[in-house]
């Protein structure tokens, strides 16, 4: 804008006359010299419309005249310049117009002119610019990477399954799984109605979209973006494409890749083709890949005999077999029975089911239950199970991949230890007549031996994988009994005592004496502990022996309950239960917080109970149990979480529990198994409803427990020892614990 106006004042300047007029000059005058003008130097002159420093333009393209000048006449020759000289004045060379030149570009941000917020408020214009640039920009890029996606030629691992073969600790061969057990099979051959059940479970619009789900992908990648999963929001076509081109890892990259190559997909083959190769490749659990083997793995049918509730409960395990199967757990039950009602609700929705038709399906339609894999028999399959297991939980491998195979895992399990464990309970099970004692009937044995180090070396599930695949060493619902009670002595010399409300806790030792008599009322900071039925809750020891005043160490020597249970209440049972979890129990294997907690009503797996009792072996240290300890996939390592031992006790904490342990057996309670050598120790325990009993212990740093119990096939609750093995003492069978825990570790090498 400024250089206009100079250009303008520069042309104003040539057309004025010799008196200073724009016009044109009068007849018989000459035209002005082209000299400097009167009262100017050189230094002020202006060419070309070219301001030197100091001067600018009045507003009608003139100069204004220096004040203490008068201007002269410009045509007289020899006029007088600037401090009255004469001569004429120097004449500058003119320059050469140019033409207009281009104006550069710029962006008007921040906006000139505009003050406050406005000024970073772009105009419409910059803004509408930025849309299209960014727009352009992102369409190229995307449009490239659409035309270097192509369809793979070959299949992914999928066609390539192979076996997963576990070890020993020593590196021998312990067993394999994942045969394969896929099938393929013809669209036409499943059921119109199971066809609409899963599409109506995972993508409605099948039939309609173009192969992609452009809110599903954008609500996946948001997912991935914000930390979330990225399951979900995929089409059938994605689907499958993820199944039989890529594999199950979740990130951006598989995610555009599935996008890109589901579009062509979609524009090559048909929709049934999809269809039918989607069916063909999903995955279903109990190691099943396709619809055809997975109605014979739920239903033992073919997939033309399916009904339309089979084939929602089918269309169900798409989402994740390992949550909706529903014999792996009850939860998974409830899950399964809610996603099944879900998927007809859908399938009237949607017009693929009426709604008669929908009430007339009521019941839902039980699966069997999950076949035994060959060559598991005996403890193996015991033992690929726990392998397995801490596999999925310590792992990123999601189920489908690890049914892919081709994993090498290394565990703990030693195979002499196994072995003797093994025979050990045989040579007890072999003294029961349970086709002539109804005692001796439906029982279990769970065994397990656990490292100080956390390492599984050793454990007994039940009989045989084959004919009974529960694991009695990982069961969560036999009670503790008193084998509990060295936590709860642990708790009182951790965490002292509170006997009188307002005052500070008190710090106990082994010494320190409490009531031992049978029938003691418990008391607590207030006064006697009432129970909701009005009476003062007493605690009875074994045969109903009064000890008196007995030191807690003689206590847990001898098995006295009343102490314990009233230790239990001045520690706090929240403080016993902390103290119990910290020495390695689950929290889910307690239930409620009352006095009878101290004895016993936790139900830890054998696992876990040989684990915590590890932690008094290893002066306080406890590290979580764990079955694998290498793990690779075709010769190459596959992360796995290995845990590490942690204080859980203070040193003489756990000493002064072990210093009581190894008393059990020498001159205590467990006394009949003090033949197995220097440096043992262990605790018996039974439930006070007589349902289970236990022998818990160790010796040097190997820590092993045994409980059994017997189950109700029908409502698989507990049934009382009471008779077990003939025995009429009402001893509850208890010493078949201690038999068993006792010849292992005589056997044991």
């Amino acid at each position: 804008m400024r250089i206009g106006k100079l250009f303008a004042a520069a042309k104003a300047r040539k057309s004025r006359g010799p008196d200073g007029s724009t016009g044109p000059a009068e007849p018989g005058t000459s035209p002005a010299a082209p000299g400097p003008a009167p009262g100017h130097d050189d230094a002020h002159t202006i060419t070309l419309g070219i301001v030197t420093p100091g001067r600018a333009a009045a507003s009608d393209g003139h100069l204004p005249p220096r004040p203490d000048t008068a201007p002269a006449n410009p045509a007289a020759p020899g006029a007088t310049g600037q401090g009255g000289a004469t001569g004429r004045g120097r004449r500058r060379k003119a320059r050469p117009r140019r033409g207009p030149s281009l104006r550069r570009p710029r962006i008007d941000y921040p906006r000139a002119g505009r003050r406050g917020v406005r000024r970073w408020v772009p105009s419409w214009r910059l803004a509408l610019g930025t849309f299209l640039f960014v727009l352009g920009t992102l369409s190229g890029v995307v449009g490239y990477a659409y035309s270097q996606t192509e369809i793979p030629s070959d299949l992914n691992d999928f066609a390539t399954q192979q076996d997963n073969v576990y070890y020993w600790a020593d590196g021998t061969e312990m067993g394999r799984t994942g045969q394969i057990n896929r099938q393929a099979t013809a669209l036409k051959r499943v059921p119109e109605d199971v066809r609409w059940a899963v599409l109506a479970a995972e993508n409605a619009s099948f039939y309609s979209d173009s192969g992609v789900s452009p809110t599903g992908m954008f609500r996946a990648v948001t997912r991935m973006l914000t930390g979330g999963d990225t399951q979900g929001g995929s089409t059938i076509t994605q689907q499958y494409v993820k199944n039989a081109y890529l594999n199950q890892r979740q990130d951006l990259s598989r995610k555009v890749t599935e996008m890109f190559i589901a579009i062509k997909l979609d524009n090559k083959m048909s929709k049934d083709e999809i269809l039918e190769g989607y069916l063909n490749t999903s995955w279903f659990g109990r190691g099943t890949y396709g619809i055809q083997r997975a109605a014979y793995a739920y239903y033992r049918k073919d997939v033309s005999e399916l009904t339309v509730s089979e084939g929602a409960f089918l269309a169900t395990l798409l989402k994740g077999a390992g949550m909706y199967d529903p014999h792996l757990s009850d939860a998974n039950h409830r899950r399964a029975v809610e996603r099944w009602e879900w998927v007809l609700d859908r399938m009237v929705e949607i017009g693929k089911l009426s709604r008669s038709e929908r009430e007339q399906i009521t019941e839902f339609p039980e699966p069997r239950k999950p076949p035994k894999p060959v060559g598991l028999d005996g403890q193996t399959g015991y033992l690929v199970e726990t392998a397995r297991a801490y596999v999925a939980a310590h792992t990123d491998i999601e189920p489908a991949d690890f049914d892919l195979g081709g994993y090498q895992i290394r565990t703990t399990f030693e195979r002499p230890k196994v072995e003797s464990l093994a025979a050990s309970v045989k040579e007890v099970r072999d003294d029961l007549r349970p086709k002539e004692r109804e005692a001796d009937r439906e029982l279990h044995i769970g065994a397990a031996s656990v490292e100080a180090d956390g390492r599984i070396v050793a454990l007994y599930g039940g009989p045989d994988y084959v004919k009974q695949g529960f694991n009695d060493a990982n069961a969560s619902n036999v009670p503790a009994g008193t084998a509990f009670a060295p936590f709860v002595y642990a708790a009182g010399l951790q965490e002292g005592v509170l006997k009188e409300r307002g005052e500070s806790r008190k710090t106990i030792t082994p010494a320190t004496v409490y009531d031992g008599d049978d029938k003691a009322a418990l008391q607590t900071p207030e006064g006697p502990y009432w129970d909701r039925g009005g009476k003062i809750v007493r605690a009875r020891n074994d045969d109903g022996k009064s000890w008196g005043d007995i030191s807690l160490h003689q206590a847990l020597v001898n098995s006295v309950n009343t102490p314990i249970m009233q230790l239990g209440m001045d520690v706090g049972l929240d403080r016993v239960r902390r103290t119990a979890t910290t020495a390695g129990l689950l929290p889910s294997s307690f239930g409620e917080q009352v006095p009878a907690l101290s004895l016993g009503t936790a139900k830890p797996s054998a696992i876990r109970m040989a684990s915590a009792y590890a932690t008094f072996a290893a002066h306080g240290m406890h590290t979580e149990p764990y079955s694998v300890t290498h793990l690779t996939r075709n010769g190459d390592a596959v992360p796995l979480d290995v845990p590490s031992g942690k204080r859980a006790l203070r040193a003489e904490v756990a000493e002064a529990v072990d210093g009581a342990l190894k008393d059990s057996l020498r001159t205590g309670a467990a006394s009949a198994a003090g033949d197995v050598g220097p440096g043992a120790a262990g605790k018996a325990g039974t439930a006070q409803d007589r349902t289970s009993a236990w022998f818990v212990g160790y010796r040097d740093v190997l820590a092993t427990a045994v409980s059994i119990s017997r189950l109700d096939p029908e409502t698989h609750e507990l049934l009382p020892l009471d008779g077990v093995g003939g025995d009429a003492s009402g001893k509850t069978g208890a010493g078949y614990p201690l038999a068993i825990w006792r010849d292992y570790l005589r056997s044991s090498p």
